[in-house]
């Protein structure tokens, strides 16, 4: 069943991505990012660069993702949810940094939602929680602060 939950309190949500997707790496897990483009190719920078010591092996998508390369890649950042079709060795959760709630989130174990400490961001996050309930879905509230994975 799929479960979806918020991580509230998140000041910078491109920082909390990076931190998210690097301890689910370092835990052997994978992870698929959808949003924008452009937040996307922010992610795509971030991931680079936020650690100098470390590195999240990652690929961006706009089209179709079906080479063996993905399946080995445990970070994929799809321009939209659809690129990846269920079965082909992609990521069972995915992190949603768009301004709207996922239209097909039981195609997912997990879906994670960020709530940004502006008053914009909480107000689309709002819009999303609700859209998701609406939708039949309970989803769940967790501090960013105590986010491991």
């Amino acid at each position: 069943m799929t479960t979806v939950e918020f991580h509230t309190g998140v000041d910078e949500p491109l920082a909390h991505a990076c931190r998210w997707l690097r301890a689910r790496v370092d835990r052997g897990g994978r992870a698929a990012v959808v949003g924008p483009s452009d937040t996307l190719a922010r992610l795509d920078q971030a991931l680079w660069t936020f650690d100098a010591l470390s590195f999240v092996p990652h690929r961006r998508a706009a089209q179709a993702v079906d080479e063996p390369a993905w399946a080995r890649t445990p970070v994929w950042l799809l321009d939209e949810p659809a690129v990846a079709a269920r079965g082909n060795g992609r990521p069972a959760v995915v992190l949603n940094l768009g301004e709207t709630a996922l239209a097909d989130p039981a195609s997912w174990e997990r879906v994670v939602e960020l709530v940004p400490g502006d008053a914009e961001g909480r107000q689309a996050a709002r819009a999303r929680w609700r859209a998701y309930k609406a939708a039949g879905w309970q989803p769940a509230d967790r501090p960013a602060a105590d986010v491991e994975d």
